[in-house]
C-alpha cells in the first residue's frame, strides 16, 4: 500500500466515522435498529390486524358475488350488507 492510498483510506474512515457521529448526535440512531423497531411495531398493531381481517372478509364476499350466478335481488342484499360494515 502506498502512502497516498493509505492516506485516502484514512480520510475515508474518518469521514465515515464523522457521518456516523453526526447521525447519532442528531438523534437518528442506527438504521437497522429503526427498521427492527418499525417491524416490531407493525407486528403488534391490533388495529391493523383487525382492519386486515375485515378487509379479507369483504374480499371474500366480493369474490362470492362475482363468481356465483345469483339473481339481482340477492346481489343487492350482499352489496347492502357490505355497506353496513
Amino acid at each position: 500500500m502506498t502512502f497516498w492510498s493509505a492516506l485516502v483510506a484514512i480520510v475515508a474512515i474518518l469521514a465515515w466515522a464523522n457521518l456516523r457521529n453526526a447521525r447519532y448526535r442528531a438523534g437518528l440512531g442506527h438504521p437497522l435498529a429503526e427498521l427492527r423497531e418499525a417491524v416490531s411495531t407493525q407486528r403488534s398493531n391490533p388495529e391493523l390486524e383487525r382492519e386486515v381481517v375485515e378487509l379479507r372478509k369483504r374480499i371474500e364476499v366480493l369474490e362470492r358475488i362475482l363468481t356465483d350466478g345469483r339473481d339481482a335481488s340477492r346481489l343487492a342484499q350482499d352489496i347492502e350488507a357490505l355497506r353496513e360494515h
